[in-house]
């Protein structure tokens, strides 16, 4: 165990998990990231989404240089985010791994990022580290939602109090750092959002389960640039066609968890579907500077209509009893 271990923590029962898809220089950023880390997790986990670059050949080149077990699974589709994270969780379980700690391919790790999250993992089993933004800023994430509207509150403080965390109800797949335990209660992502909303849920799902916090800890960084609109302290993403679709089309997997759940509100919730379409206008004109792609949001409110009428319609089972 390395010498910079926190107490109470064993850096190898942890996990990294990733997800890459046809950024294989990227990747190699991050797996750059992770040979120096200290210290270093017990497995490395990179979930391939059928990627047509040389992502393979980038992996295998690190099998010798990293003090950590790499695992490599390559898809035979493009799952979609959702699928990769749901198949690198499964993995990291099968495995036996305590702390599964989840991340993009578009982020670096802070050389002490670890030893970071695992000072925390005592007292808590799903926690959310800060990151940087590309251009070393401090990205604030919306660690808060708006329950029965199923949207995230913007307005959340920003700022931490001594105790260096605050409670939060919802979770990012980029970062996310969740004990096997919660994993087991709550089951795998769900990979039928493909992207977007999906980790979301799952955290909340977590918050149902366990104190979820997220922590004034610094421990990743975003290594690829995306074109904002900066409000001050708030900023707004672009986007693309395709996400328009999901973000719309999944508000429908989200109705249906909240039906099984019995937290679903007819009213509010439709009030935050609203809101989330007013929302991605507001991004296609003053972030995007352009109304097309406004087709797919009215797509996926359509598909989803599908979705929410589906009877058979079942959350992710759980891994093991809740007892357990």
């Amino acid at each position: 165990m390395s010498s910079t271990a926190p107490a109470g923590f064993a850096p190898e029962s942890a996990a990294i998990a990733v997800v890459t898809y046809n950024r294989s220089g990227l990747l190699s950023r991050l797996l750059e990231s992770i040979v120096v880390m200290d210290p270093q997790p017990g497995h490395l986990i990179v979930i391939d989404n059928a990627s047509v670059d040389d992502t393979t050949e980038v992996v295998e080149s690190y099998r010798d240089r990293l003090d950590c077990e790499l695992v490599y699974r390559r898809l035979e589709t493009n799952t979609g985010g959702s699928g990769g994270f749901s198949e690198g969780v499964r993995v990291a379980y099968e495995l036996g791994s305590e702390w599964i700690w989840l991340m993009d391919d578009d982020v670096e790790v802070i050389p002490d990022g670890l030893a970071k999250m695992g000072a925390w993992a005592p007292r808590f089993k799903s926690i959310q580290g800060r990151r940087y933004d590309y251009d070393g800023s401090e990205f604030y994430w919306q660690y808060r939602i708006a329950e029965k509207m199923g949207i995230p509150i913007p307005f959340a403080p920003a700022s931490f109090d001594a105790s260096g965390y605050k409670p939060m109800n919802s979770g990012c797949f980029e970062g996310m750092f969740i004990h096997r335990d919660i994993v087991g209660q709550i089951g795998l992502p769900d990979p039928r959002f493909f992207i977007y909303w999906d980790d979301q849920v799952y955290g909340w799902l977590a918050s149902r389960s366990t104190e979820s916090v997220i922590v004034d800890e610094f421990v990743l960084r975003r290594t690829r640039e995306i074109k904002q609109w900066d409000m001050g302290i708030r900023h707004m993403n672009a986007s693309s066609n395709a996400y328009r679709y999901y973000i719309m089309r999944n508000r429908a997997h989200i109705k249906q968890y909240y039906r099984a759940l019995d937290v679903y509100n007819p009213v509010l919730f439709a009030l935050g579907t609203s809101l989330t379409f007013v929302k991605e206008l507001i991004r296609l004109l003053f972030v995007e500077r352009t109304v097309r792609g406004t087709s797919n949001l009215f797509r996926g409110l359509r598909d989803g209509g599908r979705i929410a009428r589906d009877h058979s319609w079942e959350p992710m089972p759980a891994l093991v009893p809740s007892d357990a």
